[in-house]
């Protein structure tokens, strides 16, 4: 699904479409599949519910699984999607994932900024 892309980002292809939700979201086994391996270490228990990082056009999003999400589809809420350049969802759209030290620089950020975005 992600290919190397670059030093900081895998290439992919997501159906981007609106979701009611407050967060970035996609298909929670493919999050959790995602994360275990592109963001696993593999020493010890890790975590599978991280938000994984990406890029869609120049928005940086933390997406969480959601079950309600279809396989291969990335939900944004509305207000974020207005931003983007997408105007007739659901559109394939090739999208960026962070890799895991790009995303983590990217998360730590998210948390000492004032607003909810990264």
């Amino acid at each position: 699904m992600f290919e190397e892309f670059s030093s900081g980002y895998y290439l992919g292809r997501l159906y981007v479409e609106p979701h009611r939700g407050q967060q970035p979201a996609m298909r929670r086994e493919q999050h959790e599949r995602i994360n275990e391996q592109l963001y696993a270490s593999g020493e010890g228990v890790e975590r599978l519910d991280s938000p994984l990082v990406m890029k869609v056009d120049n928005h940086h999003v933390a997406v969480h699984g959601d079950e309600s999400v279809p396989e291969g589809t990335l939900a944004l809420p509305e207000d974020l999607l207005d931003d983007t350049r997408i105007r007739n969802p659901p559109t394939l759209k090739e999208v960026l994932l962070a890799k895991a030290d790009r995303a983590a620089q990217l998360l730590r950020y998210q948390d000492q900024a004032p607003s909810a975005g990264i």
